[in-house]
């Protein structure tokens, strides 16, 4: 990936052995050679000798046709492994190295799941299915813990965010929110327009998997992130201070991390937080870096200068996170409401919305909860797909049929979670389209098969501008997805008209370029119609909203913060 390093550090593999069989299928799935399995009885006995329990299989062109591989899963439990990953049966699709990853990623982490999974169980007093143990996957759905796969539990955290997000943005009246959860150690950014936007490749650290997984774009700026100069330019991340020794104003000996800056900057106030918290600790460490900036010979940079520089690179690194899920993806965030959440997300919404051209800012209550309450009112739901790989002229007249047949297959799966067969629904029907001759693809939603090709015209244009004249519609594959009955998000009742505002406590903050004098608001106290104009504070048990210069905070009937903008930039 770094293609000027000058010494090039390959991550280690996953695995520890590659074990080739005697076999071949050709494109079309047709055996070409027959598969050997007698060789592979040593090479078993070898591996279960050396300690090696968990095997990945998988093999050209299987996507096509599975039964080798189905076979080599047989003969390799029949030898003794515990656990055998199944590529075929993981990501049927084109792609034979991001489908062996996937294999690969889920054998990996198959016996870290099922022990974690296990001990819940048993700290719950579950036993057998009588009552079953549901997890969320990376795509925001429940499945049953029996039938969860590890590879699509890489991304289920973040995912829990989005789908409160969504939620919360429902209830406050807006379909078309960015969700930006930030924590301790990283942000993620998520975009939501009445659907959700979904990957069926993701890249995990250095692993491809094809898997369904929210469109979450991930940082390393979060509370903990450590802001320092590398003797060449300041930098906020990726590295973290983690909770030990976390950040130095928890007086463990911690490096200045964005908690630290917040805290000097008097957007975070020390005695609201749960632990003693050392002011002069954090000073100490701006000192250290001061010290340094000076005898590099740099820019003389005063306090509150530095400190309001490692706001700002933070603030753009978490803005270039939004744009790629927006912008990049033909998307204006100008047209939706950022939903902040997530411990530190409600201190730099405002920042974050006026660099991205938004208007509008949503703190749910209890937004440093928000993942936990998403995962609550998360549905069951199941992904079916196809592989198509022919030019839409030619399967235009089946694609109704294949539909039908996907429809079902993933209404039967959900069903089979125990959610009765009449409350099933298909939520979404999805055609990924291409020109013929391009790798990547275009998700256009399948609900009126006649339209297929203008509104794939439209997508095209969005993310790319132009739309070449005379290239043939291609169908790489056919997506589907079915779940249970989306939750009742209860919408928001017009709220009070009468303007409420609370006497708080007042604090020193810098904003604008310099030190005001700010009231502090507590958070329970604002009733639904209240309103204040920053710059201010707004506290609360898990969190604090920094509400700048020229907006203002509004509570909503849900008791959510709604923080609109006054008056556009100059």
């Amino acid at each position: 990936p770094d293609l000027f390093a000058l010494e090039i550090r390959k991550p280690p593999g996953l695995f520890r052995r590659v074990v080739e069989v005697d076999e071949r299928l050709g494109a079309d799935g047709v055996v070409v050679s027959e598969l050997q399995l007698e060789p592979l009885a040593a090479v078993a006995r070898e591996l279960l000798d050396a300690g090696i329990r968990v095997a990945a299989v998988s093999l050209l062109h299987s996507y096509r046709n599975g039964e080798h591989e189905a076979r080599v899963a047989t003969f390799l439990k029949a030898a003794g492994f515990e656990h055998v990953s199944v590529s075929s049966e993981l990501a049927p699709l084109i792609r034979y190295l991001p489908r062996a990853e996937t294999a690969v990623v889920d054998a990996y982490l198959t016996p870290v799941i099922s022990g974690y999974v296990d001990r819940i169980r048993r700290s719950l007093g579950i036993s057998g299915r009588e009552t079953e143990l549901m997890l969320m996957t990376s795509a925001g759905g429940l499945v049953g813990a029996e039938r969860f796969r590890p590879k699509d539990s890489l991304l289920s955290g973040p995912a829990g965010g989005v789908v409160g997000a969504a939620g919360a943005g429902r209830r406050a009246g807006f379909e078309r929110v960015i969700a930006f959860d930030m924590g301790g150690t990283s942000t993620d950014v998520s975009r939501v327009d009445g659907e959700f936007d979904y990957r069926f490749e993701t890249r995990v650290g250095a692993a491809r998997l094809m898997s369904p997984a929210l469109a979450i774009e991930t940082v390393a700026a979060g509370g903990g992130s450590i802001c320092g100069f590398d003797g060449a330019r300041l930098r906020v991340g990726p590295e973290s201070a983690g909770a030990d020794p976390g950040p130095a104003c928890y007086g463990a000996g911690g490096p200045l991390s964005l908690t630290d800056v917040n805290l000097l900057l008097g957007r975070l106030v020390p005695g609201r937080f749960e632990i003693p918290i050392d002011p002069k600790a954090a000073e100490r460490r701006l000192a250290e870096i001061l010290e340094r900036l000076r005898e590099r010979g740099e820019r003389e940079l005063d306090r509150e200068s530095l400190l309001a520089g490692f706001l700002r690179i933070a603030n753009e690194r978490m803005a270039e996170a939004v744009r790629r899920i927006s912008v990049r993806e033909g998307y204006d965030p100008g047209e939706y409401a950022l939903v902040a959440f997530g411990g530190a997300g409600a201190q730099h919404g405002c920042a974050l919305a006026r660099l991205l051209g938004m208007r509008t800012v949503l703190v749910p209550r209890d937004s440093g909860l928000l993942s936990a309450l998403g995962l609550g009112h998360a549905v069951v739901e199941r992904f079916s797909e196809r592989q198509v790989l022919a030019p839409l002229a030619e399967v235009r007249d089946s694609l109704a049929e294949w539909i039908e047949e996907l429809g079902r297959e993933a209404r039967s799966a959900v069903a089979s979670e125990g959610v009765p067969a009449a409350d099933v629904g298909i939520r979404l029907r999805l055609a990924h389209l291409r020109l013929v001759g391009q790798d990547s693809t275009l998700a256009v939603d399948l609900a009126d098969v006649a339209a297929l090709e203008a509104s794939f015209d439209r997508a095209y244009r969005a993310v790319y501008g132009y739309r070449p004249e005379g290239r043939p519609i291609e169908v790489e594959s056919l997506r589907v997805v079915a779940s249970s009955p989306p939750p009742d998000w209860q919408p928001a009742l017009a709220a009070p008209a009468a303007e409420a505002r609370p006497v708080g406590s007042r604090g020193r903050a810098w904003f604008g370029g310099e030190w005001l004098e700010v009231p502090h608001f507590e958070r329970q106290s604002l009733s639904p119609g209240a309103s204040v104009s920053g710059p201010c504070l707004i506290l609360e048990r898990h969190s604090a909203t920094v509400v700048e210069s020229d907006w203002r905070a509004s509570v909503d009937a849900t008791e959510a913060l709604v923080l609109t903008r006054e008056k556009d930039d100059a």
